[in-house]
């Protein structure tokens, strides 16, 4: 019998909280009408404390409202006056305070009101779902479990699904289908044990960081520097996610450990530390009191010194043989090298992995019901780039496992029990050494291997996220260069994916472009653009078109920049706006074949728009510049939520050139149909001109990135099965390309005087630069169609040539190759 998602047509959030507003916030991300539940406030307001919460949701940071405006759809609710709304709920999610008693309460109170099909959830992260389960009214218990979201809710992946011992099977099938396809995240079936199983290794894994750093000297900042991305974890590494989470809820997880795992040989060790404490009780929480393991103190981040209990500059460095041991790519050999090395950052980190991994070994059985879901729980709840099981793969199981016995038999690990006798056997019997193998994961609970979910929701995600052995085979190969690929899967349609870094887009690419165009054309019903992973395209990369003159130029401060940027993710952004390569472009003084290059990808938007048939951008992640351009001159778009979507290019002193501005003057004048254009053409002007990127596919929308027809998508995994389904009802309607546009209608001189008097106003305003002034006049130039009379009708080619123009005027200033140049030094854009 086919599972399907669960109608939810209205839900409910019980507590207003950090974890309850953002929840609510997520829901209303995807289309779902909710209420918003907390205690009455005064009499005279009794929303008051719900209506505090939503107005904080609009100014958060990271946003968990993928654009403001949705704001307004949370509905604020109070227990005193509005449980009876209860009864029109699908869904009920309750995030209060983590004491069983507040919860029993409530759960009594609320009950008599839920219709006899809604679904009882709580957002616990650590108290046992059966405990609760009991206090639920037992009419109601089979249709109760555990539902833990990780902070921030909108962008964390994972969520637990716990079972209690009443729990429905078939509710929990529906409302994991639910979760994964409506709410887009990664769902974990996780045992009912305290903290579950992200938290449970995740909190593990920053005592024994703790513990470590402490046994070796390191302060705070060293052992982040330490334990973030150098390791593969997030920036934020031990100390900082802590002050991010809140120092509070971090004893509040370490305590329910303590409290309900004295039997766990590494108890002792679930100890907040004294620091810890004496900051809480100073009331400083991390980063939402302003102060905790870390202060800013002006321009300058400070770090606690627990021993002095002051704060001083945070100023300790990875040592320079430990930070070219940890870049290793050879995951055996940097392992091996850890151990032998005398250093105490080196001797540190060895020992956060060794006792992490004798930790996971002993746990597995207890808390997970595979390898697979230990590891993803972590991955996708703290945001690490392998588990701990795949690390341990990767890094020689049977090496790893003979040096953490070592170290147990010499007294050196956290904790003196043996290792579980499955992890040597599993060592020795199988062909892969290790817990993770193509076929699926090892399960100590049967002593097989068990395989992913054949829960028919999965089957949306034709390549889901995989693990170490799990290799993907992406279809049958049409046509592959070194830079692009074109495959299908046997269902007539054609998919491109770039092969380049970042997937930037340079001539080879778009040669390959037009090839695959062609083919799609030839032989298959339609064609879409996906990338195995993200981003979506980091624009035109000029590099490979330009190629500098064979004899070699004088080395200059600016080749310094370019390598040193490469590192850095804001500027990653920036290098779509085609910065990065106009560097070499510049010191080459090519700019007539980046005339060239840019007539090229005109030509190349032009074909996607006009092909025979129908064409599909699936987009995740960033699409910038010409990866933008790209998807406003497909037939559709279908974008996950975080895609993060701009024509950034005036950022760094230039113009959208890839057909960009040409499609906005051509918006302009069909929405304007016998009016003037001009109305319509602020918005665009203000878009380019100000290189907004949107954060999220939403506001992508409201920019006019995406049009009202382009289709978001919830979950990264099901984008391209979408696609793939837009795609084949385009082509099973009887697909035709749009017709040329024979007279566009532009606002000419008379829009651009009025763009330009606006801009001068600003300049003398002192709001924008003399260069921002000109970067601005050209944006009104092409957009309006030139100095034509107002109203006067024009062609494609013609706003195409305006734009090639435009491009190569601004890139032939000074000032625009010194914000490259300082974008390559900083990573910033200058004002200039």
């Amino acid at each position: 019998m086919t599972t399907h998602p669960i109608r939810v047509r209205k839900a409910a959030v019980l507590g207003a909280g950090v974890m309850g507003a953002q929840i609510a916030a997520h829901l209303i991300n995807a289309n779902i009408e909710t209420l918003l539940f907390e205690l009455p406030a005064d009499e005279k307001d009794t929303n008051a404390n719900v209506i505090r919460a939503i107005e904080k949701l609009k100014k958060q940071e990271p946003a968990p409202l993928s654009i403001v405006s949705r704001a307004i759809y949370i509905e604020p609710a109070n227990y005193d006056q509005h449980l009876e709304r209860l009864g029109d709920c699908d869904l009920i999610i309750e995030a209060i305070a983590e004491r069983l008693d507040l919860k029993s309460q409530l759960y009594e109170r609320i009950a008599p009101h839920l219709h006899d099909q809604a679904i009882l959830a709580s957002n616990t992260s650590g108290l046992s779902i059966s405990e609760l389960a009991a206090a639920v009214p037992e009419s109601l218990r089979a249709r109760f479990c555990g539902v833990h979201f990780f902070n921030p809710p909108r962008y964390m992946h994972l969520v637990e699904l716990i079972a209690s011992e009443y729990s429905d099977a078939t509710m929990l099938n529906t409302l994991e289908t639910f979760l994964v396809t409506t709410l887009g995240k990664g769902v974990i079936r996780a045992k009912d044990t305290p903290n579950f199983i992200a938290n449970r290794i995740g909190i593990f894994s920053m005592l024994a960081t703790m513990h470590h750093a402490r046994q070796f000297g390191l302060g705070f900042e060293l052992v982040d520097k330490l334990t973030g991305s150098l390791i593969g974890r997030p920036k934020s590494a031990t100390f900082r996610t802590a002050d991010l989470v809140g120092l509070d809820i971090l004893m509040h997880v370490i305590q329910t450990m303590q409290d309900n795992l004295a039997d766990d040989p590494w108890h002792g060790f679930y100890t907040a530390p004294d620091w810890l404490s004496k900051l809480i009780k100073k009331g400083s929480l991390g980063q939402k009191t302003g102060k905790g393991v870390y202060q800013k103190q002006g321009k300058e981040i400070h770090v606690l010194d627990p021993d002095r209990e002051t704060y001083r500059l945070a100023e300790q460095e990875v040592d320079g043989e430990v930070e070219v041991l940890l870049k290793q790519k050879d995951t055996v050999a940097r392992f091996a090298a850890l151990r032998k090395h005398s250093h105490p950052q080196a001797q540190f980190v060895w020992a956060i992995h060794r006792d992490l991994f004798h930790y996971c070994a002993v746990q597995l059985e207890f808390i997970a019901n595979n390898a697979r879901d230990l590891d993803l729980a972590v991955r996708w709840g703290f945001g690490w780039q392998q588990g701990p099981f795949e690390i341990w793969q990767s890094a020689g199981w049977n090496a790893v496992l003979d040096w953490i016995n070592e170290d147990i038999a010499a007294g050196k690990a956290m904790a003196a029990v043996a290792m579980p006798a499955w992890v040597q056997t599993i060592g020795q019997q199988r062909p892969i050494q290790g817990v993770h193998a193509p076929e699926g994961s090892f399960s100590p609970a049967t002593g097989e291997i068990q395989p992913r979910s054949s829960l028919p929701v999965y089957r949306r995600q034709l390549f889901p996220d995989r693990l170490i052995d799990e290799q993907p085979i992406y279809g049958e190969t049409i046509l592959e260069t070194e830079e692009l690929r074109l495959w299908h899967t046997g269902d007539e349609i054609a998919i491109v994916s770039f092969k380049t870094k970042k997937h930037t887009i340079d001539n080879a690419v778009l040669r390959g472009m037009e090839e695959a165009i062609t083919t799609a054309e030839n032989h298959f019903r339609a064609l879409i653009i996906w990338q195995t992973e993200p981003p979506f395209s980091l624009g035109a990369n000029l590099q490979k078109a330009t190629e500098r003159p064979k004899t070699e130029m004088p080395p200059s401060a600016l080749d310094d920049f370019i390598r040193k940027i490469k590192k850095s993710a804001q500027a990653t952004i920036l290098k779509a706006a085609h910065s990065l390569d106009m560097a070499d472009v510049l010191m080459a003084g090519k700019l007539a074949e980046v005339e060239t290059m840019i007539a090229h990808f005109q030509q190349t938007s032009q074909h996607l728009r006009y092909c025979m048939v129908p064409t599909v951008a699936a987009v995740d992640g960033l699409a910038l510049g010409g990866g933008c351009e790209f998807i406003m001159h497909c037939d559709r778009a279908v974008a996950t939520l975080e895609s993060y979507i701009g024509l950034v290019e005036a950022g760094v002193g230039l113009l959208p050139a890839g057909g960009g501005c040409k499609e906005f003057a051509l918006r302009a004048s069909q929405q304007a149909v016998e009016s003037d254009p001009f109305m319509h053409l602020q918005h665009y002007f203000r878009t380019v001109a100000m290189a907004e990127m949107a954060k999220s596919a939403e506001q992508a929308r409201a920019l006019s990135y995406l049009s009202p027809s382009d289709v978001i998508v919830m979950n990264r995994f099901e984008l391209l099965h979408v696609a793939k389904m837009q795609a084949l009802a385009l082509a099973e309607a009887g697909y035709r390309p749009p017709l040329r546009p024979r007279e566009i209608v532009v606002a000419g001189a008379t829009g651009i005087a009025t763009f330009k008097s606006n801009l001068v106003n600003l300049l003398e305003g002192k709001f924008i630069s003399e260069h921002d002034y000109l970067i601005g006049s050209k944006i009104a130039h092409v957009i309006c169609g030139g100095d034509v009379v107002a109203g006067s009708c024009v062609d494609e080619e013609w706003l195409l040539g305006l734009e090639r123009a435009a491009f190569i005027e601004l890139l032939a200033t000074e000032k625009t190759q010194a914000r490259i140049a300082h974008t390559l030094k900083t990573g910033k854009p200058l004002r200039n």
